[in-house]
């Protein structure tokens, strides 16, 4: 995973210098941006982030309509989600190696968890997470998560690196969506009446971190089976 040390960070995105505030920020009658939530394990995250992009690196995956994704993809855990022209479903092999995912680490494990109880979601204990990296221009559209087989269990998403500006939206792809700025260690929970609500990522401005350079890794974490 390319990483830069000493370069202070940009964030075009937003006014230079934005405070990140450390409170809890509500965005839905079950939905909540934890911020900051991830700092202080960020040095554990990222060794452990390269070792399972050692395993199952980075790829562009193509939709079922034949659309290249801007976003590369990864996942580890008992199941990683994957796309091509058959639709979207989670395996439990990594169809770039044949092998199994990586097993989901300890650290990311407990990362999870910890969000999920801060958010009001006990005893989660995920068996996949897709791991996304956007470089400036990337994004994702919105999206509901409904592949997994039930839908009880909440969605944990942690930002490392670069901003990224959230789409938050309703229960339908026409509904108004919330824009959420998203920062170096933001944690994202939802679950409840909120489980399948519309999300996604508008285009990742250019910014550069001083850990992480030109891009921003998201961990979406999931109960899949």
């Amino acid at each position: 995973m390319h990483r830069k040390g000493t370069t202070p960070a940009t964030l075009d995105l937003f006014a230079e210098d934005t405070p990140q505030p450390q409170a809890n920020e509500q965005i839905g009658p079950r939905s909540w941006v934890l911020r900051g939530f991830a700092l202080p394990w960020v040095d554990r995250l990222l060794p452990a982030l390269d070792s399972v992009l050692t395993q199952a690196p980075f790829r562009q995956m193509v939709t079922p309509g034949g659309h290249v994704m801007s976003a590369a993809l990864s996942s580890c855990g008992r199941y990683g989600w994957i796309t091509d022209h058959q639709g979207y479903a989670y395996s439990p092999i990594d169809p770039q190696t044949g092998e199994p995912w990586p097993a989901l680490p300890e650290v990311f494990l407990k990362l999870a968890q910890q969000a999920s109880d801060e958010a009001g979601f006990q005893d989660f204990v995920p068996d996949t997470c897709l791991i996304n990296r956007y470089i400036p221009g990337a994004k994702m559209s919105l999206h509901q998560d409904k592949n997994e087989r039930g839908y009880e269990w909440p969605v944990v998403s942690v930002s490392l690196g670069i901003p990224a500006m959230f789409l938050f939206g309703g229960h339908a792809r026409s509904d108004a969506t919330q824009r959420v700025p998203l920062f170096h260690g933001d944690v994202v929970a939802w679950g409840g009446e909120d489980r399948l609500r519309f999300h996604g990522v508008m285009p990742i401005k250019q910014a550069e971190h001083p850990q992480l350079g030109e891009q921003r890794i998201n961990f979406t974490f999931r109960k899949a089976r």
